[in-house]
């Protein structure tokens, strides 16, 4: 069974992480797993997940004093995981657990990534205000005219996804801001995408970290991204239905006996 590591990427978020960890292991019930925090905290999120991993080994946790940033955090931890699987999502609840097992079923098909993404049938991004879905999906639009490696999926500046980890090895990731995802599918090397559908959650507790430095970070990236970006050559995109996700992982469950 491959290994996955699931990186989180927090900041000031104390009254969520615990009830994320056991959301992931719940969700991940028999699956050879990990949770990698990288915390740039500075209220007492480190020692809510120390806590946690007093009895739960499998929790892990890096934090950083002298650098912020959610795409330099994931970074880091895709660096320090030791899981033949990578995963990233959000501290905050808004990507839901639950959602992991199918991503690790279609890793398991042979994909190189597996994107969760809100806008195909049976997706949902009703976790959004219409400030946030505005900004969303503007960078979304920005982002596909401005990187041709983005244009063929649906939802590219989703912080939730799951790849191989030998496809970052060579990848030139230089990233700034918040959107991970897009630097990786800009620089890495794949061939084959799986997309699936999730609902975007309403946040639990805390507050977004979106303002208005992250966007113009985000127009840089893109803009560096053009002169870095690889050109992956035949890129096959499949998105399976909510019915098709749902059968998938019922049979994976009874292969296994999980």
């Amino acid at each position: 069974m491959k290994k996955l590591s699931i990186v989180v990427p927090s900041y000031n978020e104390r009254d969520n992480v615990k009830v994320l960890v056991e959301k992931i292991d719940e969700a991940l019930k028999g699956i050879n797993h990990e949770i990698f925090f990288v915390d740039d905290s500075t209220d007492d999120t480190p020692q809510v997940i120390e806590e946690i991993m007093k009895t739960k080994p499998h929790v892990k946790m890096k934090h950083r004093d002298d650098e912020k940033g959610l795409a330099t955090a994931v970074l880091l931890g895709f660096k320090l995981a030791t899981g033949d699987y990578l995963a990233c999502m959000d501290a905050d609840l808004q990507h839901p657990p639950e959602v992991l097992l199918p991503m690790y079923v279609a890793m398991e098909t042979g994909a190189d990534w597996c994107i969760p993404s809100r806008l195909i049938p049976g997706g949902d991004d009703g976790g959004l205000n219409w400030i946030r879905k505005f900004i969303s999906g503007t960078a979304r639009v920005i982002g596909q005219i401005m990187l041709p490696c983005l244009r063929k999926i649906s939802d590219p500046t989703s912080g939730l996804f799951m790849i191989r980890k030998e496809i970052i090895a060579e990848a030139d990731m230089r990233p700034v801001g918040w959107k991970i995802m897009v630097e990786v599918l800009a620089t890495a090397k794949y061939s084959k995408i799986i997309e699936i559908p999730y609902a975007f959650a309403q946040r639990v507790a805390g507050e977004s970290k979106i303002d208005s430095k992250a966007t113009m970070q985000y127009l840089e990236q893109c803009f560096s991204l053009r002169k870095r970006a690889v050109k992956n050559e035949h890129v096959v995109v499949k998105r399976w239905s909510k019915k098709r996700m749902n059968e998938l992982v019922e049979k994976y469950k009874r292969k296994r006996k999980i």
